[in-house]
């Protein structure tokens, strides 16, 4: 669809004005809840100050949507195929406008207490919950594109740990004896580098998944169920990625402190670090196509940077907050998708 046709769309149909400005709503939250994440290490060791960094983070996650779906499009193509909302075209739009208005609630409840909650996953458990209240069982749900999530919750997790663990002792081993002031001269600039690539590899993971949700909403408002997500309109790339850089621009600072100073304190090189190993990550997950978490890839990325220091340097307190919360997403925001999805098929 061309932008011409989607405004002509647009402006014949009010159910695709309601499903686009919740879509925008999701994008906009992840931007403002999510996308801080990426630049919680530089501002919380200095390198930057936090204006500066939300604006970098802004530009990074704008270009990290626009370039890595045209390279590869695949996380867009996991999230659109991931259920089915029934045969009834009508009824399956109600049904992903609840399933977004779950994911705005959630993600400002969770913003509310300064909790790094993860958007990605918030998508999915609403979407999970719509679709099952639609068909009244599993049969809605697409196994084989949920194990991919599955895959990659548990591979985030553990890739992010492991390599901000073993970057952190590589970095020890290789400046044991460099200049104290040249060695920190050099993290200081470098991690405004590995910032940047974080934000980058946001925009390009979650940018993603909400372009395959905005897609699947033009099909359904044009009655077809069946359309892929095969080609992506430039135009819709530039939309979502100014939406969630500006969701980026205006806000965060409650997640920067809870992921950057309350759970380990940093040093330029463990920031450094951190920030290398989580954008590695997400680099890896989204060429192979497996919706992830930069929330997840980020803070255990953090862990392990702390971790390598000693144990007890991470406050093991914080970081038990984030893994329950991010253990109640499925079933919180897939309950509340459940319950919207019937009160807006009843109420429409």
């Amino acid at each position: 669809m061309s932008l011409s046709e989607f405004i002509r769309e647009l402006s014949a149909s009010p159910a695709l004005w309601v499903t686009v400005i919740l879509t925008l709503g999701v994008i906009l939250v992840n931007g403002w809840t999510d996308a801080p994440n990426a630049i919680a290490t530089c501002v919380a060791t200095r390198a930057m100050r936090p204006r500066m960094a939300i604006i970098m983070a802004a530009v990074c996650n704008f270009l990290g949507v626009f370039v890595m779906t045209l390279l590869s499009p695949k996380v867009a193509e996991t999230i659109y195929n991931m259920v089915d909302f029934g045969s009834n075209a009508h009824e399956a739009l109600i049904a992903l406008c609840a399933a977004m208005f779950a994911i705005v609630v959630w993600a400002v409840l969770a913003w509310a207490f300064g909790i790094p909650t993860s958007e990605s996953h918030a998508l999915i458990a609403g979407l999970t919950g719509s679709a099952i209240a639609m068909h009244g069982n599993l049969d809605g749900v697409n196994g084989s594109e949920w194990a991919k999530v599955l895959f990659g919750l548990v591979f985030s997790l553990a890739i992010g740990f492991l390599l901000g663990y073993l970057v952190t002792k590589l970095i020890q081993r290789l400046c044991r004896r460099a200049n104290y002031r040249k060695a920190n001269a050099f993290f200081d600039k470098g991690q405004v580098v590995a910032a940047a690539g974080t934000a980058f590899m946001h925009g390009a993971q979650d940018g993603q998944k909400f372009m395959g949700v905005f897609l699947l909403g033009l099909a359904l408002a044009q009655g077809d169920i069946s359309a892929g997500a095969e080609t992506i309109p430039a135009w819709l790339m530039v939309l979502c990625s100014l939406v969630m850089a500006f969701g980026t621009s205006i806000g965060g600072m409650k997640i920067i402190k809870s992921v950057g100073m309350d759970m380990v304190k940093l040093d330029k090189y463990q920031g450094f670090a951190a920030d290398i190993s989580a954008t590695a990550g997400l680099l890896i997950c989204s060429l192979t196509g497996m919706p992830v978490s930069t929330t997840h890839a980020k803070t255990t990325a953090i862990m392990g940077v702390g971790a390598a220091k000693r144990v007890r340097s991470v406050n093991w307190g914080v970081a038990k907050e984030m893994v329950l919360t991010w253990l109640m997403t499925f079933p919180g925001c897939g309950i509340i998708g459940f319950l919207m999805t019937k009160l807006f098929v009843f109420i429409f």
